[in-house]
């Protein structure tokens, strides 16, 4: 399997993915909001996408589909909550479901409501396993709940999904925004070593730079996987007097969501 990392310098910051099958050259365009980029990097290697998929329903995320399926003819899947809303759907997943490129390619679906109720990440099952998070892992980060979402089933995603996946899985996320990230993290937890080192080695660098995090790494300096860190907590109750001085990790990650609406 072969991951290719599209940055289309759009104003949210989204990246696009490409995840081809080295063995038959198929690929599977994952949220591609430039159509155009996505098409001419499959055209350089001589790759054919045959599949396009969409975490969520939001613009930035299916705003070239229907430009690259008239160029390719892929099929569109996305999660079969968000069909209706996306439009063109040729096959809605659900959680568990396989979705195979090529020969030697298996993605599992994994249904991961919060950001959106009807969004879906992809779990590459290889050697060194890969998520495409969407907009519900950043690397270093949380996705907001703005526009149809809920920071409580954000947390059982985290909790429940997400934070049991091997560590060694690499974060593809929707969008970069890895260094204010860690500028959050070090806002509530200022003697976080790994954030602070990470934010210095990356500091002034651009976009495509930015490094493919780990979940074990993330764990380090992702304050929403820290919920029971007392620094934090403590910082917490500065700001929301009435959060019980032992709460619950739930209660922890939707005060940190709060926050991160407004820094």
């Amino acid at each position: 399997m072969h991951i290719e990392r599209l940055w289309p310098d759009t104003r949210l910051r989204n990246y696009h993915y490409l995840i081809v099958c080295e063995e038959s050259g198929e690929a599977l365009a994952v949220d591609p909001w430039d159509a155009a980029l996505v098409q001419a990097s499959a055209q350089k290697h001589g790759w054919t996408i045959t599949q396009i998929f969409n975490t969520h329903h939001h613009h930035d995320h299916i705003g070239g589909n229907e430009a690259l399926r008239v160029a390719t003819g892929a099929r569109v899947l996305a999660h079969a909550g968000a069909a209706s809303l996306i439009g063109g759907v040729d096959l809605g997943v659900a959680g568990g479901d396989v979705i195979r490129v090529g020969r030697t390619v298996e993605l599992e679906c994994l249904d991961t409501p919060g950001h959106t109720m009807s969004h879906a990440c992809l779990l590459a099952h290889a050697d060194r396993p890969a998520l495409f998070s969407g907009d519900t892992l950043f690397n270093a980060g949380a996705g907001n709940c703005h526009n149809g979402g809920d920071p409580a089933a954000l947390y059982q995603t985290f909790a429940s999904r997400l934070a049991q996946l091997p560590d060694d899985t690499q974060v593809h996320a929707g969008h970069d925004y890895l260094l204010n990230n860690l500028g959050f993290t070090l806002d509530r937890e200022p003697d976080n070593a790994a954030a602070a080192g990470l934010q210095r080695k990356l500091a002034g660098q651009p976009a495509t730079a930015m490094p493919v995090t780990t979940l074990a790494e993330e764990k380090h300096f992702n304050t929403f996987f820290r919920l029971q860190n007392p620094r934090i907590i403590a910082g917490l109750r500065e700001r929301f007097p009435d959060l019980p001085e032992q709460p619950t990790p739930r209660e922890v990650f939707i005060c940190l969501r709060s926050l991160r609406n407004n820094w």
